[in-house]
């Protein structure tokens, strides 16, 4: 198992980015790696942390402003080569359909509850493990 896996995390919302590293702690489980954070408040961040590579899981937040999580997960599933697995917070479970439009592998509602969000974010890190192997 590799030692750490980063995680870039998108909100406009400081409070959002708290609420995701707090919900996903060191280790989301047990058998995935620990966890490294990348926050971006702005789309232009996330375009450019992902060039630079080693993204493992994004989570982005569909109610972020200027551009929603669900938009910016269209467009890195469009213009980033081997574009990591996507996380999208949505605002209501209904909008789970939006969350499949924009191309990300899960939603999880906001506000996010810890233990769903860490079972989610884990299950992302198993695939993006295997898909490495």
């Amino acid at each position: 198992m590799q030692p750490t896996a980063t995680v870039l995390v998108y909100s406009d919302d400081s409070n959002t980015r708290e609420q995701v590293r707090l919900a996903t702690g060191r280790r989301p489980a047990a058998d995935v790696p620990q966890v490294e954070f990348i926050e971006c408040a702005t789309p232009a961040a996330v375009l450019t942390e992902l060039g630079k590579g080693g993204i493992d899981v994004c989570v982005l937040d569909g109610e972020a402003v200027p551009m929603g999580g669900m938009g910016v997960c269209r467009q890195i599933k469009d213009e980033i080569f081997e574009c990591p697995p996507v996380l999208v917070l949505i605002g209501r479970p209904q909008d789970a359909w939006l969350a499949t439009w924009s191309r990300a592998e899960a939603a999880v509602t906001h506000p996010v509850d810890p233990v769903e969000f860490a079972a989610t974010l884990a299950s992302l890190l198993r695939r993006k493990a295997l898909q490495g192997t």
